[in-house]
């Protein structure tokens, strides 16, 4: 008999402390910085991880640059090498806290949650509050977020040459759904 008590607490703490972590890792961060009348300046990254706890309501999210895709592989290279040099800052990470946040009041319908925290991209870090949403769904909870983001806080330069035909201003989302 205690053996079998034993057997069976072990399998409940194993069970409780699977919970207090969710994870995705494929999550889906794209950016635009266009400006009307020009080239399109979109990329995507579909290979966003992030980890939520959920007895805090910690979460982070990090990308490699170098995964992000664009239409054209010229812009891509110009991207990596010369705005965000991904060989010498290869990730960008965001570290907050949802605030608020409590697991056992989520459904399936939109809850709108206020997340601060820092993000760090080319070295630099800026402390900043996003809005997001946070919903239960089939395969864990989505979470989602778009925020802009200012070049000039991140040193990222825009060359003279094409200052107007790229925005400094740069809208950003994320979407990821955390098991």
């Amino acid at each position: 008999m205690k053996k079998i008590t034993l057997i069976a607490l072990i399998l409940i703490a194993i069970a409780t402390t699977a919970q207090e972590k969710m994870v995705s890792y494929s999550g889906i961060t794209n950016f635009e910085a266009s400006i009307p009348l020009f080239e399109e300046v979109k990329a995507i990254n579909e290979k966003t991880t992030c980890i939520l706890i959920t007895e805090t309501g910690e979460v982070t999210c990090w990308i490699k640059i170098k995964d992000f895709k664009f239409k054209r592989d010229l812009m891509q290279d110009h991207f990596n090498r010369n705005y965000m040099e991904s060989n010498r800052f290869p990730k960008a990470i965001f570290k907050g806290k949802i605030e608020k946040f409590d697991l056992k009041n989520l459904s399936s319908e939109l809850n709108q949650y206020e997340i601060t925290g820092k993000i760090t991209i080319r070295g630099r870090t800026k402390r900043i509050t996003i809005k997001g949403t946070l919903k239960k769904v089939d395969a864990g909870i989505e979470l989602y977020s778009a925020f802009p983001l200012n070049t000039d806080d991140f040193r990222i330069e825009i060359p003279f040459i094409v200052r107007s035909k790229i925005s400094k201003n740069v809208n950003t989302q994320i979407l990821c759904v955390l098991r």
